[in-house]
């Protein structure tokens, strides 16, 4: 056997190792995110929420693997995860939340009129006189049923005996507890509910009974109530290059996030993703 033969041989056990011949290779990078485990449509524990897919394609485009802390979005959220260091990012966080720092938003959407197809209420503004008449149902957040936009904009229009409330977490013992207030509207239990978009167009999709949604007016209720918000991820505060490279995946994908949007039936105000402007 000639001498070339045997330092071929020679390296064989060395090849066996893997790319990197003097050990093995080194750990992939990891993205730590935090997400509520039942929550569609936007996470749950079986990964199958559009934040979920978001956040898997966003740590592929970082060449890195997602490794989920599994926290209920109750009050205290953002204290005991993203801040108290067992996550580094947060999906799906409102754009003007004080509580992290934002990327650039991915999508834009609005609070919507849910109702039944078969009923033609055409609404499309909290204006709108039929409201006097119809039972609605408003989205309650938190364990202190905190108020959210629309029960403020039907109280200010003498519409608050007309409200059932219906808590977004409610009872958490049970899959998708946001599904309810749009199951509501399909059963008949309220004639038209106010919904955050993104959760309308997922249950609407799945209702048995057709539903139509219709973005509600005014985007902006006086004296200043937004209807309407920009979406981003959350960071903690200062971890500028961290966000950088979050805002430079959004947009390298931006195009695969809109498909996962339109996948997920969220009404969208604004086609951009990664727009130019923080908001």
């Amino acid at each position: 056997m000639n001498a070339r033969r045997l330092a071929l041989l020679a390296l064989l056990p060395l090849a066996a190792l893997g790319p990197d011949a003097r050990g093995a290779a080194p750990p992939r990078r990891v993205l730590r995110v935090c997400a509520d485990p039942n929550n569609l449509p936007f996470s749950n524990a079986n990964r199958e929420g559009l934040e979920n897919r978001i956040a898997e394609l966003v740590a592929r485009d970082l060449g890195a693997e997602v490794r989920y802390t599994w926290w209920a979005q109750h009050r205290g959220f953002f204290r005991n995860t993203l801040n108290a260091g067992l996550c580094d990012l947060v999906p799906g966080m409102p754009s003007s939340l004080e509580r992290a720092w934002a990327t650039r938003p991915y999508y834009r959407s609005s609070y919507v009129f849910v109702t039944r197809r078969d009923r033609g209420l055409r609404i499309r503004s909290f204006d709108d006189t039929v409201l006097q008449r119809l039972r609605i149902g408003v989205q309650l957040v938190g364990d202190d049923y905190a108020n959210p936009p629309p029960a403020h904009a039907l109280a200010r229009r003498g519409l608050a005996a007309n409200v059932s409330g219906y808590r977004v977490l409610d009872d958490y013992r049970r899959p998708n507890p946001p599904a309810h207030i749009v199951d509501a509207v399909a059963r008949g239990e309220v004639d038209v509910a106010v919904v955050w978009g993104p959760l309308a167009g997922y249950f609407a999709r799945r209702s048995r009974v057709a539903l139509d949604l219709v973005a509600v007016r005014p985007q902006v209720d006086v004296p200043f109530l937004p209807f309407v918000f920009d979406i981003s991820m959350g960071v903690r505060r200062g971890d500028t290059a961290f966000r950088a490279e979050i805002d430079s995946a959004l947009v390298r994908r931006r195009a695969e996030i809109a498909r996962i949007l339109d996948e997920f039936g969220v009404p969208r105000l604004d086609g951009r993703v990664g727009s130019e402007a923080r908001r």
